[in-house]
């Protein structure tokens, strides 16, 4: 492959941008290569918003958040509740801070953490939600489910999207974490499930 021209070089580092209608919101993101999904919003994340339930007033964390897609729809639609949106990326955390900024949500913002490890233990929500990474250990599930529950408030729900690979997984983990497990929705690659505290 020859190498790139100067011109092409300067258009890759150019933000990616476009709008998306989410849960009845237009939003504009602007994204960057190495973040997840760049170009477009992904199936699972798509999947999860259809079967979220965001009451008007959740206090919600948006676990992985990338640009923000997740947290910033929840914020919008929870006009009396905030959302926190963190991920162990910086520039994930300044994209999805810019786009709150660009997207003028004043009830949203995003942290950098890895997990909840970086989260003041005394914070409690009442919404969490992540798109699953499908590869990482199950400790990992485990400690992270763990660190979730702990942090919501008592009724608070955790939505998940996994690939469906993971169901059965996610079924049993959600079982023996929180008690409960209910799966939403599921298509050919993805599975959404619930959890509540």
């Amino acid at each position: 492959m020859a190498p790139l021209d100067r011109n092409t070089i300067d258009r890759l580092r150019q933000d990616i941008h476009f709008s998306e209608t989410l849960k009845g919101h237009r939003l504009v993101f602007h994204t960057t290569w190495g973040i997840f999904s760049p170009r477009a919003i992904d199936e699972g994340t798509r999947l999860l918003l259809e079967h979220l339930e965001i009451r008007e007033d959740d206090r919600a964390i948006d676990l992985g958040c990338g640009y923000g897609p997740l947290g910033l729809t929840i914020a919008k639609s929870a006009p009396s509740g905030e959302c926190l949106m963190v991920d162990k990326d910086f520039v994930a955390v300044e994209y999805a801070n810019a786009n709150a900024a660009r997207n003028h949500i004043d009830n949203a913002s995003a942290m950098l953490s890895d997990g909840l490890k970086h989260i003041d233990r005394t914070q409690k929500f009442t919404l969490a939600v992540t798109n699953l990474p499908a590869k990482t250990s199950n400790e990992h599930y485990y400690l992270f489910f763990q660190d979730i529950y702990e942090h919501l408030e008592p009724g608070g729900r955790l939505y998940v999207v996994v690939i469906s690979g993971l169901r059965q997984f996610i079924k049993r983990a959600f079982t023996e974490v929180f008690g409960n497990h209910k799966k939403i929705k599921q298509s050919k690659n993805y599975t959404v499930a619930m959890a509540t505290k």
